[in-house]
Formats: structure tokens, sequence, C-alpha cells
């Protein structure tokens, strides 16, 4: 029996391990494309450990990563060589989902998945003229599907999960 749990745990492990180095994985290659370091935000620990005990909307646990003072990408090109990075980082566990590009403003953003299990990672990329923006999130499966699903009831959802905490 010790041994399953044994077991269990580590597999457990593993794959929260691939799903943080996937993340760290896209901040690094923005770090190093662009020269730049992210932004330290206060109080990310607190607020990570705050979702995996209350568990929103079925989330387990998020990572982010803020980048400020980016150079301007030109054009086209910009985006193009974009693409090509988080093709690039994203060889690994991760699948695209949804790529869009803003020409009026020059935004960017990418959604990429994980494996599907139980639960699986979102990772969502924005790109903005200077700014950048990295998230990764452990999502309930069961629960995206419902909110993708019926975008009415996920409003509701929401709205019910602050009406129980009294706000």
């Amino acid at each position: 029996m010790s041994s399953l749990v044994l077991a269990l745990f580590l597999a457990a492990g593993s794959a929260a391990y691939g799903a943080d180095r996937e993340f760290d994985r896209v901040v690094k290659a923005i770090e190093n494309h662009y020269g730049v370091k992210r932004t330290h935000v206060p109080l990310m620990g607190v607020a990570n450990l705050v979702v995996k005990v209350a568990r929103p909307a079925g989330t387990s646990g998020f990572k982010l990563a803020v980048f400020e003072d980016l150079p301007s990408p030109s054009g086209s090109n910009g985006r193009a060589d974009l693409d090509r990075l988080m093709n690039d980082v994203c060889r690994g566990g991760l699948h695209p989902l949804i790529v869009t590009h803003s020409r009026p403003n020059g935004e960017s953003s990418y959604i990429l998945a994980g494996e599907i299990g139980k639960s699986s990672e979102l990772l969502i990329a924005t790109f903005e003229r200077h700014e950048a923006t990295v998230i990764q999130v452990t999502v309930n499966v069961e629960t995206l599907l419902k909110m993708i699903g019926t975008p009415d009831d996920a409003h509701r959802m929401f709205r019910q999960d602050r009406d129980d905490d009294g706000r």
C-alpha cells in the first residue's frame, strides 16, 4: 500500500515539475530574446496559496510573470519573430489552442494547453507594445469545459462564488 502511495506521489510531482518547466522555459526565452528580466510582483506566493486552498472556478494553482520595457517589435516581422519564439519554446508538452495578432495596436496572444487529464495546464502569453504577461493556470478540465460550453453558466458560476463569500 505504501509503495502505491509513493508511486502516485512521484507521478503527481513529476507532472507538476513538467508543467513548471514549460512555464520557466517560456519566461527564460522572453528574458533572453528581449534582454529584460521579469518584474517582481509582491505577495504572489500568498495569492497562489489562496488559489490552491479556495480553488476558484476549478483553478488549483497559477504562476505569473510580468515583463515591462520590452523593445517594440516592428510590424509583421515582429509578429513572425514572436511566433517563431513561441513555437520553439513550446515544442514540449504544450499545444497551441489559440493564437491572435492585432494589427492596429501590435498585440499578440497565445493560449497553449498541456496534456488533458482530470486537470490540465493552460499557459497564456500576451504581448503588447512594451510589455508582456505570461500566466500558467492549473484548471479542472470538467469545470473548464462547462465554462467554455455555456458562457452564461460560467458567469453565474463566478457570481455564485462571490455570493457565497459574501462579496
